[in-house]
């Protein structure tokens, strides 16, 4: 957390800053550890200055700024960032900050209360080797369901882990694979492998139909509250979960069922063991 639809949505709300330009940039005073932030304050500083803002786009999980001399600045949320244009959630935890000019946004901020994510400005070179290629999958909602059964089926893993590993699938996290697995009534221990080509097909358009009804809705504030978008509001999704932190709860899905949490690769799993039983 975020996922592809928080990400995507801090990506839209900082879309009017297209077409402006970069009056100052860096670090944010924090008490906290420092966030990683390459390359260091003077330089960044130097590289981006006065750079127009070409457009904005997302990488998987990250907020891609493009600058007119083709050089990209990139945000990595990780576990607690934010991108935004209105008041954070507190001062505290400010990271860095864009000031702008020639636009209606003044400034973009980098929020993060773990301070797990990062900042870096990369070269269309160091784009290519570092966010393209076999370093990270397609997007969730650009592959083809061909394309997705293609790069997993010979996978051994469980099909849950499977959707988390970037290098094979871009924006999927936890919550999302866990809502997707559910509407297609599949266990999320069920293994790539045995999967049949009508199973793959339901996963593909299930991921697309949950990725995009979350960014509809900008994304899931889960209980801690830390997710916000770029004003500073609540997402609205968290009302649609089915069994995403809802265990003990009986399943809206087969009212039979009750709400399972079980771990994979680290990671909380939630499904319907009525609804997604893993048969042989």
């Amino acid at each position: 957390m975020p996922e592809l639809p928080e990400v995507e949505t801090m990506r839209r709300g900082i879309l009017r800053a297209v077409g402006s330009r970069i009056t100052a940039a860096g670090r944010v005073p924090c008490p906290k550890r420092p966030i990683l932030v390459q390359p260091g304050p003077a330089a960044l500083q130097k590289k981006v200055v006065g750079q127009r803002i070409e457009s904005i786009g997302r990488v998987g999980k990250r907020v891609v700024i493009h600058l007119e001399k083709g050089d990209a600045l990139v945000f990595e949320p990780r576990m607690t960032g934010l991108v935004l244009v209105a008041d954070p959630p507190t001062r505290e935890h400010l990271r860095f900050r864009l000031d702008l000019k020639g636009g209606p946004l003044k400034s973009i901020w980098y929020w993060d209360r773990r301070g797990l994510g990062n900042v870096r400005l990369l070269s269309p070179k160091q784009l290519d080797e570092q966010l393209r290629g076999d370093k990270v999958g397609p997007d969730a909602l650009d592959i083809t369901a061909a394309q997705m059964q293609q790069r997993m089926e010979q996978s051994k893993r469980a099909i849950k882990v499977a959707l988390l590993d970037q290098r094979a699938l871009a924006g999927v996290g936890n919550l999302y694979a866990s809502e997707i697995l559910h509407l297609c009534g599949i266990h999320p221990a069920r293994r790539c492998d045995l999967l049949k080509i009508e199973q793959w097909e339901a996963i593909h358009c299930r991921m697309r139909q949950v990725l995009e009804l979350a960014i509809m809705h900008e994304g899931s504030t889960l209980s801690d509250g830390t997710y916000r978008n770029a004003l500073n509001k609540s997402g609205g999704y968290q009302n649609h979960h089915r069994v995403y932190d809802r265990e003990g709860e009986c399943c809206p899905t087969c009212n039979r069922g009750s709400i399972v949490r079980i771990v994979q690769a680290q990671r909380a799993t939630f499904y319907c063991p009525e609804c997604q039983r893993n048969r042989r």
